[in-house]
């Protein structure tokens, strides 16, 4: 999916809203773990209840790596159902790889062509040689960690580095990363007063900005600070969505959340 289609989705649905799909056997319905596929069967509920309020849904890999090759399969049909049920929808994988060059082709070629995903997240402690190999796919884009929410972000990202902080560096730095046009970056709703500082560096980029929700993220501070001309965001929330509720009705409370997000989120976008 192009930026522009992406840019399109989210003025007809007024709607910029991610959903993650972190989903823990350990949290969901257990009436659904009867089911063949209790992943598949919970993520496929939660999408078709919310699909109408969201334009991207992302799922945190590390919960179907837990599973083994039943979670990787899980993993696959969800994509696959997204693809061929709501092709308007914008796919993240959650995978935050990075590695030497010819280890980050491989995650390339995995999550951006086997699987299908139109965007994945990674890491860029490894610098140009580790992420290049991401951006070569036209139309798919590579979602850099920047400014995470995680109280362990200050232990290195806000440290200064020759009087700049180190997520500003890493800003910096990737624009000048051959097809760079293909960057995203993550950037933690917790840190909504950095929003300012680094619309400065990167203008016209899209953050995917998770911590709204259940991390205490304020959906306004963000829009206020982070949102451009083109709106420039993608909020994920998960928890606050995904488990709202554990019994029989949890696809409908889901909906009924995500429809709330997507109502303020529509209030932002006539500030625009």
């Amino acid at each position: 999916m192009s930026i522009q289609e992406l840019i399109n989705q989210i003025h007809k649905k007024k709607s910029f809203l991610c959903i993650g799909l972190d989903v823990d056997l350990e949290k969901i319905p257990s009436y659904l773990l009867s089911e063949e596929d209790p992943i598949f069967a919970f993520n496929k509920a939660i999408i078709d209840a919310t699909q109408q309020f969201a334009v991207a849904y992302k799922p945190n890999t590390a919960f179907y790596e837990a599973c083994g090759i039943e979670g990787w399969k899980a993993l696959q049909k969800t994509v696959d159902y997204l693809h061929d049920n709501y092709p308007e929808i914008y796919t993240i994988a959650d995978a935050k790889r990075g590695d030497i060059g010819n280890t980050s082709r491989m995650y390339a070629k995995t999550f951006l062509l086997d699987m299908g995903f139109d965007s994945v997240t990674v890491a860029p402690y490894m610098g140009r040689d580790s992420v290049e190999p991401f951006l070569e796919f036209e139309n798919r884009h590579t979602i850099l960690l920047a400014l995470t929410s995680n109280e362990g972000a200050f232990d290195f990202q806000t440290k200064k580095v020759n009087d700049l902080e180190l997520y500003k560096q890493v800003l910096k730095t990737s624009r000048t990363w051959r097809n760079s046009e293909n960057l995203m970056y993550v950037v933690g709703a917790t840190k909504a007063e950095y929003f300012q500082e680094i619309r400065k560096i990167v203008p016209d980029s899209f953050l995917l900005v998770p911590g709204v929700g259940a991390q205490g993220g304020k959906l306004e501070e963000v829009c206020k600070y982070g949102m451009n001309k083109n709106i420039g965001l993608l909020v994920n929330s998960s928890r606050k969505i995904i488990y709202a509720s554990d019994s029989s009705n949890f696809a409908e409370v889901a909906g009924a959340k995500a429809e709330v997000l997507q109502k303020q989120m529509e209030e932002e976008l006539k500030q625009l």
